[in-house]
Formats: C-alpha cells, structure tokens, sequence
C-alpha cells in the first residue's frame, strides 16, 4: 500500500527515532540520534530541543514534562523551561555505547536498550527502569545484544515484545499482567530470516495497535509491516525513503501513522533518488492505536 502516505515534517534526520505521540499535547516528538536533537512541531510551527549527547526515546510524565533516554541514562525533562533532572544512570561510564530504541510501559515504567556506537556486535543490553519500586529500580532484561529493538507492550498486559534486529527475531516475552516483570523465557513472535529479501527485512521499531497486531518498521525495506497477534503477515505501507525506524499512532483519532526515517548507512548515490529519506512521514490509515502509557515519575 502507498496511498495516503505524506510527508509531515521536512527536517532530514541522520537518524530519526523514537516516534511518540504525547496524549495530552496532542503533539508528535521524535529524535534524531546521531545530532542530538528532540524534534517536534504543532500545526504552523516546527519545534527543536538540542542535547550535549546523543538522545533516543521518550515518554510522557505530565504535559510539561518527558522522560528521556540519553547515552549515559534516563533524565526528566522541561519542555517549557528546558530544565533536566537525572533520574538514573545507565552506562554512563562507557562511552562506547549510547541509548537506542525505548517505550514506556503500562505499568509506568520505561524500558530502554543500548547498543555500542560502532554498532560492535554483542555490546548492548535490554533495561526496564521502574520509577515506583524503590528497590532495584533499574534491572537488566536482556544482555549481548547487538542493537535492540521494537520494544513494545501488548494491550491485555501479558506480553512485551522486543527485537535486536540484527538476528531479524522479533521475540515475545510474557510478562506479570500486575508488575510488567518478564517471567518464563521469551518466544519467537516472529522470525524474517525466512522471508522473501530477508537482507532486508530487518525489525526496528514496532508499535502494538488497538486490534492486538504489531506493526514492525524494517530497516531497508522502507516499509512498516503489520502481523497479526500469532505472527502472520497482514499487511505492509510502504514510505518513499531508504530506512524506517520507528512507526507511533497519532491523531485526533490515533488512526495516523507516523514514522521516523533515516540517512545513515544510505550510499551517497542513494540519497539523490531517495531525498525524502531522514524525513518524518505519515499514513492515513483504517486502523487505530493505543495511548501511549504515562511514565509514574513523581515532580518535586
């Protein structure tokens, strides 16, 4: 499917990620990487943050205020008065390694991966952040990870799924429907090695919409493809651009689309037929999201 597909917001990113839509702002936030930049915009107005270190994702707080997630932790963030507060630290002492994709969960935590700046295999790790327990409020999920990925929650609470996209595995882990902790071992949700340019079909970010289907970004395909809740393939949009990275549901009537694109890895050659490439896109769609879950972070 290519209908309906736009471009929302012209602003090329190296690397565009973490795509959310605040629900009380009414207003879309996405990142961009590589140049440290919180991107935004309202109906006539394109909004930019600039950090001293690369940032990633994000959730919601209250309307003022974010959590996001940095190359050495978590902080609190001022959307009015640019104000930052640490919340936790997460390999803050290596600097070969920097924060990637990352998801409030309906507990209101914040889960969050890391990978290394190289993309050096086996260098990152999964994290959930629980800002409610006050023992042991960060704890590893997952560790040797190369580049972690599609973090995302079902809506009955029982699963939360992630990737790391360079063995193309989209795992589905369950988790206590009161805690959100993971309990068992985590599941093949879906395997793309498989599938036809499986080169290709590499899991980025992914969302979980109102029906219980995950919608995967996938890294070279420039598309986002949907899955049904057992794993088969539904259906896919495809966007005008090399990379997509992260998709979010969004609108007045969370039905729109949204997803993050990127340059990076894209040959010079590539970027003169693909120029929209870096640029934040959207679909009309026939499908709804969910709201993206607060993150319980008490404000002084």
């Amino acid at each position: 499917m290519t209908e309906s597909v736009s471009i929302y917001d012209d602003r090329q990113c190296y690397l565009g990620e973490g795509t959310f839509w605040h629900p009380l702002r009414k207003q879309l936030f996405w990142f961009d990487i590589v140049n440290c930049r919180l991107l935004s915009r309202t109906k006539n107005e394109q909004l930019c943050w600039e950090f001293d270190q690369n940032v990633s994702a994000a959730g919601w707080i209250d309307r003022e205020h974010l959590l996001i997630a940095s190359e050495t932790g978590l902080f609190r963030f001022n959307l009015e008065t640019n104000q930052q507060a640490p919340l936790c630290s997460i390999e803050a002492d290596d600097e070969t390694t920097r924060s990637n994709d990352g998801r409030a969960d309906p507990w209101g935590g914040f889960w969050i991966g890391t990978m290394s700046k190289s993309g050096e295999a086996g260098k990152g790790a999964l994290y959930r952040w629980l800002p409610n327990n006050q023992e042991n409020k960060l704890r590893v999920i997952e560790t040797e990870m190369s580049t972690p990925n599609s973090i995302c929650f079902d809506r009955d609470r029982n699963y939360a799924y992630f990737s790391d996209t360079k063995t193309r595995i989209i795992w589905r882990h369950s988790v206590d429907p009161v805690t959100g902790w993971p309990v068992d071992e985590k599941q093949i949700f879906l395997d793309l090695k498989g599938a036809k340019n499986s080169q290709e079909r590499k899991p980025d970010g992914a969302i979980i919409d109102s029906e219980g289907c995950l919608w995967s970004a996938q890294w070279g395909s420039a598309r986002v493809a949907r899955y049904s809740p057992d794993g088969q393939f539904l259906m896919a949009i495809e966007f005008p651009t090399g990379h997509t990275s992260c998709p979010a549901f969004g609108g007045p009537k969370l039905d729109t689309l949204f997803v993050s694109t990127a340059q990076q890895n894209l040959l010079d050659t590539a970027k003169d037929w693909l120029p929209n490439a870096g640029k934040l896109h959207s679909a009309n769609t026939s499908f709804t999201g969910i709201a993206e879950p607060q993150v319980k972070v008490s404000i002084d």
